[in-house]
């Protein structure tokens, strides 16, 4: 292994410095596999086929509303990424405490919502899909990955308006047409 060397080995932030991102609104989300392995399934006649891993990443995304106070947007799983938009609609609804006297102050049937934001988000939704990628390697004999299933990072782009999200999801919706252009193709 190669020894830290600041000069070769820094990480910049793809993040915008001093940004909010718990903040209500619209987040645009894109999530690379490491290495750009296909592991999700094929395009087939423009639409994309998902395999049994590309199906249970569609359960993990959708399971997050279930888990954070979040409504999920458009979305479309690849190859070899994922592209979704995430809507964080605000407070979070778990039950609040007195903290002197543990007395609940409102009421909340179901399980706490986790309050949002990006990073804890995309952080839940990766380890949830690799550990369930890496049971089913070992049970059902999966493509393994080498390292992580992951990159490291993820694109987020904050959406400001309404023809910026219209765009978007026209975006998301047409990706599995304009594989072969994508710059993720990995044909």
């Amino acid at each position: 292994m190669m020894k830290y060397n600041p000069e070769i080995h820094h990480r910049r932030s793809v993040r915008l410095n001093g940004y909010d991102y718990s903040q209500t609104g619209y987040y645009f989300l894109t999530i690379c596999t490491q290495e750009h392995k296909c592991l999700f399934g094929k395009i087939e006649n423009d639409i994309m086929v998902l395999n049994d891993a590309g199906k249970m990443i569609d359960h993990w995304w959708n399971e997050l509303k279930n888990k954070f106070q979040i409504e999920l947007d458009q979305y479309v799983i690849m190859p070899n990424h994922f592209h979704g938009v995430i809507n964080i609609v605000g407070a979070d609804l778990c039950v609040c405490h007195d903290n002197k006297s543990g007395e609940q102050l409102g009421e909340h049937t179901g399980s706490p919502l986790q309050e949002p934001s990006i990073n804890k988000i995309i952080q839940w939704f990766k380890t949830m899909t690799t550990n369930d990628y890496i049971y089913n390697v070992k049970q059902n004999h999966w493509k393994p990955f080498n390292g992580k299933l992951w990159q490291r990072n993820y694109y987020e782009h904050i959406i400001r308006d309404e023809t910026s999200l219209w765009h978007i999801r026209e975006y998301v919706t047409n990706n599995p047409c304009q594989w072969r252009q994508d710059e993720l193709f990995t044909g």
